[in-house]
């Protein structure tokens, strides 16, 4: 019997070698990815070992060299991968998704802020102090007082020019005004308001220019023009004064039409706000012109404007809900704690301080003060929550979570699904 070449010696151990090195790895990991990472591996020294021997010259033995190298890799990346799946299956740390933070959508704002700045602010302010003035010029009218008719005229022509200003600075170019006189959309509180203002300025302008009456010659064409401007005047005040509620509330349909959250939420509230404001404000022009015999009317302005405005403001801190803090905190808060105080004062000091001329200018005063405080914080208020994405995306969630709710339990107030 002839003894076993070497290349028979090699396999032969090599066999043993491989039985011995699974039987180890199966016993320390009992993982069945790693005993066939070992077989290939020996398998492919095997080969090279066999290929070594016999001199690498023959085509099947590069062959069998190259196919062990890749059931080499392919052994590998499996147990690297059984690895793997097998730490994920092992109890690793748990992924968690971290909690959202409303900073920006890609790096911008959720919502795109108003561009407005103070100065259309101070436009609301002058808008309601116009159409607060011709209501008291229409009640001095109306009640013989002419003092308190003379001051709400003339203020009235002022705030409303001042309030034209103001508008076409914010508009860039006075000509947008007159191109937004071509339609008419009732739709549209920017094309009402821009009609309530072509109505309401002539009449004003008219009612003050016939306060100049009185200083006109009694002889002459002047004279003519001098007998004949009272009763045009007195029929333009009482225009003005019919158009004056449109013109003190439509800002507030303005900003409650936009989709500033804490501006759209309030759409009940806001007209009443400005009409209050706009009732204050002329109220405080009625205390600070006119004697207090003929300060009946405006004491009277500043009960309801007051009434209104406090109740209207109390309704947008607190029935709002998250959209609420806007009006609570930062600038617009202190701002309408401010009104808020000063309305109160210049309400006391007009029932108060009847007979006392002084009383009641530093009670007009503070009602002005009021309306201005009133109409920044609210304009500042309405920017704060554009800021802000926390007030866009939670008030939605909350919308449709509600809406979810509501079509899981039908009810008679359920909103049927949408198609």
């Amino acid at each position: 019997m002839t003894p076993p070449g070497p290349v028979g010696d090699r396999f032969r151990r090599f066999r043993e070698r491989l039985a011995a090195e699974g039987g180890d790895r199966q016993s320390v990991s009992g993982d069945g990815s790693t005993a066939s990472g070992a077989a290939a591996t020996s398998g492919a020294q095997v080969a090279r070992g066999a290929a070594a021997t016999s001199g690498g010259d023959h085509p099947n033995d590069r062959d069998t060299v190259a196919s062990s190298r890749r059931g080499d890799l392919t052994a590998r990346r499996s147990t690297e991968a059984g690895g793997r799946r097998g730490r994920r299956r092992g109890g690793g740390e748990e992924l968690r998704v971290p909690e959202a933070e409303f900073t920006s959508y890609y790096g911008r704002p959720v919502l795109k802020g108003p561009v407005w700045k103070w100065d259309i602010a101070a436009y609301l302010f002058t808008g309601g102090l116009a159409a607060g003035s011709s209501l008291l010029a229409a009640g001095g009218q109306l009640t013989g007082r002419p003092a308190l008719r003379r001051a709400g005229r003339v203020t009235a022509l002022a705030a409303v020019s001042a309030s034209a200003v103001f508008l076409v600075k914010d508009l860039g170019r006075p000509a947008r005004f007159h191109h937004m006189l071509r339609v008419a959309k009732l739709t549209s509180p920017m094309s009402v308001g821009t009609w309530i203002l072509t109505a309401y300025g002539p009449a004003a302008g008219v009612a003050a220019i016939a306060e100049a009456a009185g200083v006109l010659p009694r002889h002459g064409l002047l004279g003519l023009a001098g007998r004949a401007l009272p009763p045009i005047g007195h029929a333009a005040g009482l225009l003005a004064a019919g158009t004056a509620p449109a013109l003190a509330t439509y800002t507030g349909v303005l900003l409650a039409d936009t989709a500033v959250p804490s501006w759209h939420e309030a759409y009940p509230e806001l007209p009443v706000i400005f009409a209050g404001s706009a009732l204050a404000s002329g109220a405080g022009v009625g205390l600070l012109a006119a004697p207090p015999a003929q300060a009946g009317p405006a004491r009277r302005m500043a009960v309801a404007g007051a009434a209104l405005e406090l109740y209207g403001a109390h309704r947008v801190e607190t029935r709002l809900g998250l959209l609420s803090e806007p009006y609570r905190l930062g600038r617009p808060g202190r701002l309408l704690r401010a009104s808020r105080l000063l309305t109160v004062g210049g309400v006391a000091g007009a029932l108060l301080g009847r007979r006392s001329r002084m009383v009641g200018a530093l009670s007009g005063t503070a009602l002005l003060a009021a309306s201005v405080l009133t109409r920044f914080g609210i304009f500042y208020g309405g920017v704060a929550s554009a800021r802000d994405p926390r007030y866009t995306v939670v008030p939605q969630r909350e919308r449709v979570e509600a809406r979810r709710t509501g079509m899981d339990l039908p009810s008679e107030r359920a909103v049927p699904p949408a198609v």
